[in-house]
């Protein structure tokens, strides 16, 4: 289990205890956002990739067709597993590790990606590291792609019953993102000093098609539920009252997703961003 002061009042979480789940039920994004990366010149045949926070290497196993050569690497053992498992005969290795710990190379990689975890990392220590393990001409690519609760009273209604059971969450009532003068989006908290700058950055909403039993799962897959450090009689009664409130929609529907790519560059001109604090 690991805490952060900042997230959901500093109470423990941990993704490994709900592999299975994750890989049934987070593997969402569509067609379009993993050609969005590819139309980036991102993760393209002859690249080095580094993915962090890979979790289960969902984003790995869907972009390895492009031809790039992948290493993906979590905090969890259990997730880093079952990623192993999920990607036999493909390009790609796994490492568990912290992200701030990722040691490579000077220049080793042309992207490195972060998607639906960067909020989870220590940027002071990550972004000097990044800087030196990212070639000169690479890419740092910032993503996430978060249900909007204020456009679907179905997102809404799932959110209410999770506040009921965990009310220390705080990754309630997303809204679409908003930037800051730099082009960067203001929850990202990048802070440019450290070595990047940004190369494009933009959001767009996409609308995914969910089951009741594919939602439940969704939600129940999350650091709120699953995750967190509910007892599992807490969970329990969490699942049993959200398939209630299941059983009172359509037995298909659509949930409104915001979509944001942040693609940062190494500002060159930094021969050495702020000193690297030891990890």
């Amino acid at each position: 289990m690991i805490t952060f002061d900042h997230i959901d009042n500093g109470n423990a979480f941990d993704f490994g205890r709900i592999s299975e789940d994750y890989t049934k039920y987070r593997d969402i994004y569509p067609d379009v956002f993993y050609q969005k990366i590819h139309d980036l010149g991102l993760c393209r045949k002859g690249q080095q990739v580094l993915d962090l926070g890979t979790g289960t290497g969902v984003l790995p196993r869907q972009l390895v067709k492009y031809g790039a050569k992948f290493i993906g690497a979590d905090i969890s053992e259990n997730q880093i597993a079952l990623a192993r498992k999920l990607s036999e005969g493909m390009n790609i290795e796994y490492i568990v590790s912290p992200a701030e710990e990722v040691d490579f190379h000077d220049g080793t990689f042309d992207t490195v990606l972060a998607c639906m975890c960067f909020t989870y990392f220590d940027k002071a220590i990550l972004l000097p590291r990044l800087y030196r393990m990212i070639k000169d001409d690479g890419h740092l690519a910032i993503m996430s792609l978060i249900h909007l609760p204020g456009e679907s009273s179905i997102a809404k209604g799932s959110e209410e019953l999770v506040l009921k059971y965990n009310q220390s969450w705080n990754g309630a009532g997303y809204t679409r993102p908003s930037f800051d003068s730099n082009g960067i989006p203001t929850s990202y908290k990048v802070d440019t000093s450290l070595g990047f700058e940004v190369a494009t950055s933009f959001a767009f909403d996409v609308s995914l098609l969910f089951t009741r039993e594919t939602w439940h799962g969704r939600i129940k897959a999350t650091r709120a539920i699953g995750a967190s450090s509910l007892t599992q009689e807490q969970i329990a009664l969490f699942e049993r009252e959200h398939w209630g409130f299941m059983e009172k929609q359509p037995e298909s529907f659509e949930i409104l997703h915001s979509a944001t790519f942040c693609v940062l560059k190494k500002n060159t001109e930094i021969t050495k961003p702020k000193s690297e604090p030891k990890v």
